[in-house]
């Protein structure tokens, strides 16, 4: 991807964004439907930090525990060469 590119999807992500924040301004403050957006976004929110935290404890539960580190320190010779 060329240096163009990158500042023409980095323009499109920020316009992308402000409109978004203008959209949920308007649903949250003036639209009728308030109360069901503010319930969407409080449920989208807790999921998706309740999400992060299942992930993190799935990659504990199944990660196998590292090696312990006297397996990585080697013995000095005791051959003299």
């Amino acid at each position: 991807m060329s240096r163009l590119d990158d500042k023409a999807l980095g323009y499109i992500i920020l316009i992308g964004s402000l409109v978004g924040i203008g959209l949920y301004f308007y649903l949250v403050f003036m639209s009728p439907w308030i109360l069901l957006v503010v319930q969407i976004s409080a449920f989208i929110a807790v999921a998706a930090m309740l999400a992060i935290i299942a992930w993190i404890g799935y990659t504990l539960a199944t990660t196998p525990p590292p090696m312990p580190l006297e397996d990585f320190v080697e013995e000095p010779s005791t051959e003299d060469e």
